[in-house]
Parts: structure tokens; sequence; C-alpha cells
């Protein structure tokens, strides 16, 4: 898309956005709004296909007669076709443009009523995946969207009339889906989860990584490779992050994610089904990842991770045994599992792969167990590939400054360890800092290339870092420190009689002033 493009279809969403705004939190009307812009996705995707099936009978897909008996014959036809392909079915009266379209068609000034036809087709959605193969990526989908919400407004009158404002609003907005090479969902999708993120805080941005970060995670992790086998994301949130990896490389065979949050496990999947990710190629799974793995027993190649800064566990003893933890001799500690996330994701590294992590600065410094975690990995494991500096206030809800670690298990310089300082190099916007094309591709740059430049970037030996007892704090490696220009005491001198003089000088007028109007002296 062009940039007018773009933002005319951003300046529609926030129109529909704002049809809503007030009348609940923004983190809510993002589950309508986003749940509805899926079901368009699944309708004209669902048409497009059926149309293709039907092109050799010349009819479209809309044009069937549901209740005729050709009509159904061709309606079960399809249906076979596209539970197989698509992963799901609706019939023609099912599609978002008919439901908006009837929604919308006014009797004597009263909007006909859609409702219950609404949560029946969405339900529908679901149901039409049962026993199939999809049937795990579809379920419950919809479950955020509950159509009969006070919230929404307090009659059912009230609601049908929002919820179709809403669906004429989107009904005008074309996907393009035709078009592979244009990602217009993809965006809008985006566009929003982040426009959520940023005007509701840590709540709402809970879920979501900046995309100029998610940028430097995926070129970092995609370094030197076209293909990869597969991605995994231990807290996918809502899946931006998987997306952008595969955006850094011709093909992705396979994406893996896990997530805690009910709400934003929801939205990964929809977000894979929007981006075009066929069904069978994603597996996202809803679970606390620490405590209950998904995934135990696979490798990946690309890991990418935006971890909840400092979160609590259980680090329960049991995790002793865990292949996980158990070669390190220690646990991370219960009020911060920055560290029981690396060891995971280590675990779930295959030996030719490579894995990000954003993490707080505390990582590189703490002591006790985080201490002996950070060393066992350098010294005994010498999987740390690299240190990144952040600039502070880049994410939603915080404003420390964080950083990201780079971890191998078949390093191509095994001598020694990038460090990067890029904690300088952004751009301010109101309330947010972020880095611009020019820094990540300074940060991207300096990492495949390994160089070393002056108060930017460093490669520190093992030695040397064990010198620092593997203390990691970037300012023990790259030096930024500038050096002030040398004061002339003399001249600050001879600056300071000149100032007494002027103000002797200024004193004695004021006083002159004050003489003549009668008053005394301020001071």
């Amino acid at each position: 898309m062009s940039e007018d493009q773009k933002k005319q279809l951003e300046q529609q969403l926030w129109n529909i956005a704002n049809t809503l705004r007030g009348k609940m939190n923004a983190d809510e009307f993002r589950d309508y709004i986003l749940g509805f812009i899926f079901y368009k996705y699944l309708a004209e995707k669902m048409e497009i296909y059926a149309d293709s099936i039907l092109k050799p009978d010349g009819i479209k897909f809309r044009e069937i007669n549901e209740n005729e008996e050709l009509g159904q014959e061709y309606i079960e036809a399809i249906r076979e076709e596209a539970l197989d392909k698509l992963g799901y079915f609706l019939k023609p009266s099912e599609l978002f443009g008919e439901v908006a379209k009837r929604g919308n068609s006014d009797v004597e000034g009263v909007s006909n009523f859609i409702l219950e036809d609404l949560q029946k087709i969405l339900n529908n959605i679901q149901n039409s995946t049962m026993g199939t193969e999809s049937e795990e990526d579809f379920d419950n989908l919809f479950e955020d969207m509950d159509l009969n919400s006070t919230k929404l407004g307090k009659t059912p009158e009230a609601r049908n009339e929002i919820i179709s404002k809403v669906l004429s609003h989107l009904d005008k907005i074309d996907f393009k889906l035709e078009n592979t090479e244009l990602d217009v969902l993809g965006d809008a999708y985006e566009y929003l989860i982040g426009q959520f993120a940023s005007g509701a805080g840590k709540k709402a941005g809970e879920f979501y990584t900046p995309q100029e970060v998610s940028m430097v995670l995926a070129k970092i992790v995609t370094t030197g490779k076209s293909k990869l086998r597969s991605v995994y994301d231990p807290t996918c949130g809502s899946g931006s992050l998987l997306l952008r990896v595969a955006k850094e490389v011709q093909e992705v065979s396979n994406f893996y994610g896990q997530e805690l949050n009910r709400t934003t496990y929801n939205l990964a999947r929809m977000n894979m089904i929007l981006h075009d990710v066929h069904y069978r190629k994603f597996d996202i799974k809803q679970e606390d990842t620490l405590e209950n793995p998904m995934h135990m027993d696979m490798q990946f190649e690309a890991i990418v991770a935006n971890p909840p800064f400092s979160a609590k566990w259980s680090a329960n003893q049991i995790f002793t045994s865990d292949d996980r933890f158990s070669q390190y001799g220690k646990l991370a500690p219960k009020s911060k599992a920055d560290f029981a996330f690396v060891q995971h994701m280590v675990y779930h590294l295959a030996e030719n792969g490579s894995m990000a992590i954003v993490l707080p600065h505390g990582v590189l410094f703490r002591g006790g167990t985080e201490g002996h975690i950070r060393e066992f990995l350098i010294k005994e494991k010498n999987y740390l590939d690299a240190v990144i500096g952040l600039p502070a206030n880049i994410f939603y809800g915080t404003s420390i400054p964080t950083c990201i670690l780079v971890f191998k298990k078949c390093r191509e310089n095994p001598e020694d360890v990038l460090f990067i300082d890029s904690s300088e190099f952004f751009e301010k916007a109101k309330t947010q800092n972020y880095l611009r094309q020019g820094d990540i591709d300074k940060i991207t740059t300096t990492y495949r290339n390994r160089s070393v430049e002056e108060k930017y970037s460093y490669r520190a030996s093992l030695d040397e870092i064990a010198d620092n007892d593997y203390n990691l704090n970037i300012s023990r490696y790259v030096d930024t420190f500038e050096e002030e220009s040398p004061i002339d005491i003399d001249a600050v001198a001879d600056r300071i009689v000149f100032i007494d003089k002027e103000i002797k000088e200024t004193d004695k007028v004021l006083a002159e002033f004050c003489e003549e109007l009668g008053i005394k002296m301020p001071f």
C-alpha cells in the first residue's frame, strides 16, 4: 500500500473505534472491532474461494438459492472443499456483506434486527470446524464478543444500532484479498492493536511488541537465512512477532507459540489466519509457558520473545528435575522469571538456531541465582552471542530501558560477545520514544558484521567478561563517556567581575527611579 492508502485505511478504522469510544475501555472495544474484522476476512475469503469453484458453472456464491435443492447441493459440495482448504465454512446468507446490508436497511427509520443472526453466524463458523483438523484453531475464537453486553447499549435495539453502524463502516473498507501482494488486512489489524496498546497503557499493551523492536528481533534471528523450518514465541501475545519473522525470509514452514491470556491467545490465532497462514502451519497453545509448557519435545530454528518483564513464577523445586532447568543447578528467583524464560528458550533452541529475547536491564548485572545462571550460559555453554541496549520508554506501559540478548548454540564467533549500545539512537514522539528505520538498520548491520564502532559497539572476549565477574552491564564494555570541553577559569572570573559591575550600575538606575516615585528600593 502507498502511504496515502494506508492513512486513509487507518482513518476509517479509527472512525470505527470512535463509534464505540466512551462506551467501554479501549481494550474491550478492541475485541469487538478485531472480531468483526476477522469475521469480514473469513467471509470474503470464503466468497473468493467459492466463486473460484463455481466459475465453470458460471454462477457466483452469493447467487445460490439456499432453499432450492440444487442450491443445497452446491453448498454441500463447497462446504466439503472449504473445510479442507480453508478450515471453515460460511453459507451465502452468512457472508459479512449480506449481514451488513440487512443491518443497515431501514424500514420506516428503524434498522433491521440482526443481533441474533449475527451471534448464530459466529457460532456457526466455529461449529463448521467440529471434527476437522482445524477445530482447535477455531475453537472459541469469538468468545470475547458478547453481543448482548450492556456496554454496547442498554437495550437490544441500542446494541443492534451500534453494531449495524460498525458493520457498515467495515463493509466500506476493501481489504483487497485477491491481491496477494498487499496485506491491507494485516496492516489494519496491526494498526488497531498498536493504537489500543498505546492508548490504553499496560493493560492493552501487554500483548504487543512495538513494530520497530519486532523488526530488530526478526532481522537478528533470520541473519544468513532465507527459509526457516520453524519459528517459536513462548510468550506470543497477539502473534505479531512471529509474523514479523516471516516477513524477513522467503518462507516459514511452521509457526509455534504459547500465550497465557485467553483473549490474547484468541487474537494470536485470528492474526495467523488473517495473515493467510494456513491452519495446518501454525500451532498456538493457551497455557502458562513456564509452569505448563506445551511444546516440550520440540526444538526450533528461530525463537523470539518479549516476555513480561520481571514476572513472578512459582520457582517450585520440582523444576530442578525439569530438563529446561536441571543442568543449571539453580532456578530463577520467584520474584523475577526473566532467566526462567531464557532457560526455557535455550532448551527449545535447535543446534543451528538463533534466539533473541527482550529483557529489562537488570538481567545484565543482578547477582544471586541470576548471576549464577548468567555465568553458566557464558562460561560453561558459551551460548551468549550479543547484548544490545535499547532506548528507554519504547515499550507501552513502562519507561524502563531494555536490552536484547541473542543466543546461539553453535556460534560463528565463539571467542567473543558483541555489545551494542543503541540507547541514544531514537526519536521522541509525545510520550513514547521509537526507533527510526536508520536506528534499526544500524543495529542490524552492526550485529551482522560484528563491527566495532567507538561509543556504539564492542567485541568483548570471554576472558574480559570473566574479569568483570560475568557482569554484562553495557557501560563496562562500550565507553560512551563524552569528555567535556576544558573550562577557562580566568575567563569565568573576568565574566563574573563584569556581571557584578553591570548589576551595580543597574541597581543605581533603579534607585534613581524609586527616589523619583517616592518609594523604597525593594532590595
